[in-house]
């Protein structure tokens, strides 16, 4: 499929696509930058290859989609404080964020989205998988819909399994490391799109809000196995040079760690979301 400046070309049907012909390094076009959003929103994930950007440059290209904002657990570049480093040195066995998710739920206004590049990659694996979480309402059943519309659930930045993840970027002690918590509708609507999204992943989501751990954990054991079907889902691998931007609002994500041995190094930069609804 080919745009007045850029071509288009899907990974999966229900989400990610590849997009062509731009130059990152440079500021898109008004025009443009509306068409490439209406993909972006429909696609919730895009992908470009062979860009060459200064840390300045992704800065520039990732704020034309929403205002830049820190990382809450990662320290930012000395330079520029918006680009946190995802870095993964060959000793290591964990890698940051290896777990599905959406990012930082635990916040009262959860990210927008974020851009990633690729600045040094394994010779084999590092790929990360991107789930739709709007189609995945769409397929639940009617049941279970009429279960969860109206929910709210707890999100914390405590659950184990990914706090582990983030403790070996992170420069103090781990137990003086903050705890997050909010809480958000199981199913959000899509300030942009208006569509439904279920909002609860396994790496934050705590418990339903008025229920205990153990009371909520059948159905939500269901729904995060039914988020994690591989329909709803795209698995992107990287090259070097490519950009990758998500809308954090309608996704899941796992980043694989199937490399150990190897550097693996992205720039990250997040934009500022707002109250989910």
């Amino acid at each position: 499929m080919t745009h007045s400046k850029f071509t288009i070309q899907h990974l999966s049907p229900l989400i990610g696509s590849y997009i062509r012909g731009l130059d990152l390094s440079q500021a898109i076009e008004e025009e443009t930058l509306k068409e490439l959003r209406a993909i972006w929103l429909q696609r919730k994930v895009l992908f470009f290859p062979d860009q060459q950007l200064t840390p300045q440059q992704q800065l520039d290209f990732t704020a034309q989609f929403g205002e830049l904002d820190k990382y809450p657990f990662l320290d930012g570049m000395k330079d520029y404080p918006f680009i946190a480093e995802v870095l993964k040195l060959p000793e290591e066995k964990i890698n940051f964020g290896g777990v599905w998710h959406t990012d930082t739920t635990y916040l009262e206004e959860p990210a927008l989205g974020a851009s990633l590049y690729a600045i040094e990659l394994p010779p084999l694996g590092g790929d990360t998988m991107f789930a739709n979480m709007a189609s995945a309402y769409q397929a639940l059943p009617d049941d279970i819909k009429q279960q969860i519309d109206g929910l709210n659930a707890v999100n914390t930045s405590s659950k184990s399994a990914v706090a582990k993840t983030r403790a070996i970027r992170f420069s103090g002690d781990v137990s003086t490391m903050q705890v997050i918590t909010h809480t958000h509708p199981v199913v959000r609507i899509h300030p942009e799109t208006g569509e439904k999204i279920l909002y609860v992943n396994e790496a934050h989501t705590l418990h339903f809000e008025g229920q205990t751990e153990q009371q909520s954990q059948n159905l939500l054991n269901y729904l995060y196995k039914h988020a994690q079907k591989p329909e709803f889902q795209c698995r992107y691998q990287w090259t070097l040079g490519a950009v990758v931007l998500w809308d954090n609002r309608a996704t899941h994500h796992y980043p694989i760690n199937d490399y150990t041995g190897f550097r693996r190094l992205l720039h990250r930069v997040s934009l500022k979301g707002d109250k989910p609804r």
